[in-house]
């Protein structure tokens, strides 16, 4: 699975946080867009769940492509596969973000598992030293996204706790 912007692990030390809003997220995934279009013609869009669906499937209606997704374990074992659809068709793979690049290394193996035309990856932020076909932004600080901002805690919504101490350290940028 995707690991959310609060457990991927890193190589070095982030230099501030990034709290992305909507309207930045919603511009993020349009510069992804328009990236993939004057380089690429995919034919169908796969998200890697959980936080690749979202700007796959963005992406996908930007572009007026089929969507499908892609769940991984965090033991890194495929638990919803890519669908046969992507069989002989042009694929692009999405993800958040991408640190070492071991998810999506992964999720490229069972993709070309069913033989697609071709398959390209591209992510809203290059975090590490892995280097997609397509990124909107690179960027070195720690990500808060904003479907990842608040979580139900004892049946309130609240700011997800393990967000809270990045959120002190400064002002969002």
């Amino acid at each position: 699975m995707a690991q959310s912007a609060g457990s991927r692990s890193r190589s070095k030390t982030p230099r501030g946080v990034l709290q992305v809003d909507w309207a930045f997220f919603g511009e993020l995934c349009r510069v992804l867009a328009l990236k993939v279009f004057r380089e690429y013609d995919p034919e169908v869009v796969i998200g890697i769940a959980k936080a690749g669906v979202i700007p796959g499937a963005v992406v996908a209606s930007i572009l007026q492509r089929d969507f499908a997704s892609i769940a991984i374990t965090p033991g890194g074992a495929v638990i919803a596969g890519p669908p046969r659809l992507v069989t002989g068709k042009r694929v692009l793979i999405v993800d958040e973000t991408c640190e070492s690049g071991s998810t999506m290394k992964l999720v490229l193996a069972a993709v070309r598992d069913q033989k697609p035309a071709e398959v390209k990856t591209a992510v809203s932020f290059r975090t590490g030293a892995y280097k997609p076909d397509f990124f909107a932004l690179e960027n070195e600080n720690f990500i808060i996204l904003p479907w990842d901002l608040e979580v139900i805690v004892n049946g309130e919504i609240v700011v997800r706790p393990d967000y809270r101490e990045q959120l002190k350290e400064g002002p969002p940028r």
